[in-house]
């Protein structure tokens, strides 16, 4: 599949859509599939008024299709698209509200990786900010245009001010831009293999090393024990942007850029995340392993529940965990001391995560009781309520040299080890191990495992990724700076 390049819209995106296919190359290589809100009960006359703007073919998704480079395609009104197996397919539109932009978009970036890019225009609402996130999270570029421009300017705030926008511009700057990135290697190639970035890596060493070091010199973090794979592709998402294409001018870059050197920890660090994601595992929570856990401690004098989210961004999952356990417990509630915490490497998104404010693109994965309940209403956008963020403390942590918090019922890091090298693995899981109580629960995501340390827990639920502490540890050895023989009995 060539890359896609997703347009939303709303109030006011029809013009922005017009003025940016007009300043769009004719020959880019790339396909643009347009998402504007339109009234399902009326026809649409969007593709014959889009044509006028471009010379480009402009059609309408009917069914199934397979995109053709340098064409327009265009959403109906009365359906919802997603990309899917190389082509384009319409689906029924189901969400409480349109969010057909989120929706397409976070089907893109599954797609399509560092080959989507996402541009948000004008529009009411936060349609969009959510897809964005997971563009960005897969590689792809996101774009937004400048409230200034926007006949209405809550969509692309909503977006600017999620700090997910890569490039903020009027509508024919981005069609500028979309023309000059759309040639840079990171965009055309597809993405290397495994094996085949470690010989890259080992090919830039020296370089890899400069951009590592700049990071720490200001950030505070080694990155040098994840996975390189990873980080050489999120490193060549930033010299896209700006339109570097050799690891060493992006390291010189870096040594006088402050802003740069921010932008780019954010970009290592960011990861999808959203409410109640993977949806199979907080059933389960809620059924049978917070019930197991309740009657387990309920009989304690003063109970108490502690949990720990490391890696929590900006505090979904967190604020996921306290809902259930709050529904879990019931009446019981003022029986209980419960203890919250997440980490993360990044003070920006544990910011963030402390003010637990979130658009309304939440509502498509928080039932409307849950949001009547937990959270408040402000401005368009939903704040946890009080009572539940009085549970949750929010602090910067960093998994792989930090010690880890004590006497934990739960420690839920899913997606998280996936970054890490082997090595950080065998430091990480024993501590693990060593946070729980006996009887506490671990959750993984779901292409993670224990690894080596299957000793040390017992999979509960193979499905879910939960696995359960096991009481006896024997000598097993932790991977340290030290390489110290950890041997403790619980």
């Amino acid at each position: 599949m060539c890359p896609i390049v997703a347009i939303g819209g709303s109030a006011g995106g029809f013009e922005a859509a017009m003025d940016l296919l007009r300043h769009l190359p004719p020959k880019t290589g790339m396909t643009f599939v347009i998402v504007q809100h339109l009234d399902p009960h009326h026809g649409s006359r969007l593709p014959n008024l889009l044509s006028k703007a471009t010379s480009m073919p402009v059609a309408e998704i009917t069914g199934t299709i397979t995109p053709q480079p340098n064409s327009v395609y265009v959403q109906p009104p009365n359906k919802c698209v997603i990309a899917n197996n190389g082509r384009l397919t319409l689906v029924a539109r189901t969400e409480r509200q349109n969010l057909a932009i989120d929706h397409f978009f976070e089907s893109l970036a599954e797609e399509c990786g560092s080959r989507a890019i996402g541009i948000v225009l004008s529009g009411t609402g936060s349609d969009g900010t959510a897809g964005l996130r997971a563009i960005r999270a897969a590689g792809g570029l996101t774009f937004a245009q400048t409230e200034e421009s926007a006949k209405f300017d809550a969509m692309p705030r909503s977006a600017i001010r999620s700090g997910l926008v890569d490039l903020v511009l009027p509508p024919d700057a981005i069609a500028q831009e979309i023309g000059r990135i759309g040639q840079h290697p990171y965009i055309r190639r597809p993405a290397v293999d495994g094996s085949e970035a470690e010989k890259e890596a080992y090919r830039q060493a020296d370089d890899l090393g400069r951009v590592f070091l700049s990071l720490k010199k200001q950030m505070g973090v080694d990155f040098r024990g994840y996975k390189e794979s990873t980080l050489i592709r999120r490193i060549q998402r930033r010299m896209a942007v700006h339109r570097i294409d050799t690891l060493k001018r992006y390291a010189r870059l870096l040594r006088d850029n402050k802003k740069e050197i921010e932008l780019l920890f954010g970009d290592l660090l960011i990861n999808v995340t959203r409410f109640f994601r993977d949806e199979k595992v907080f059933r389960a929570l809620k059924k049978r392993f917070l019930p197991s856990l309740i009657k387990k401690k309920g009989s304690n004098r003063g109970p108490e529940l502690r949990v720990w989210v490391p890696g929590c961004a900006t505090g979904e999952e967190v604020y996921s965990l306290a809902i259930s356990i709050l529904e879990a417990l019931g009446g019981q509630i003022s029986k209980w001391r419960i203890q919250i915490f997440g980490t993360d490497l990044s003070e920006s998104v544990i910011e963030h995560a402390r003010l637990g404010i979130y658009s309304s693109a939440i509502e498509k994965d928080v039932s409307r009781a849950r949001l009547n309940r937990f959270f408040v209403k402000r401005d368009g956008a939903y704040q946890i309520h009080r009572n539940v963020r009085d549970l949750c403390t929010f602090a910067r942590q960093n998994i792989a040299s930090d010690p880890p918090f004590s006497r934990l019922d739960i420690i839920s890091c899913r997606n998280v080890l996936i970054y890490l090298s082997p090595e950080l693995h065998k430091r990480c899981i024993p501590q693990f191990h060593y946070a729980l109580n006996a009887g506490g629960f671990l959750i993984l995501g779901p292409a993670e495992s224990v690894g080596l340390y299957e000793e040390l827990f017992k999979l509960v639920d193979k499905k879910n990724k939960i696995y359960i502490k096991e009481a006896q540890l024997r000598r097993v050895q932790q991977s340290s700076p030290r390489s110290k023989v950890l041997s403790c009995r619980i």
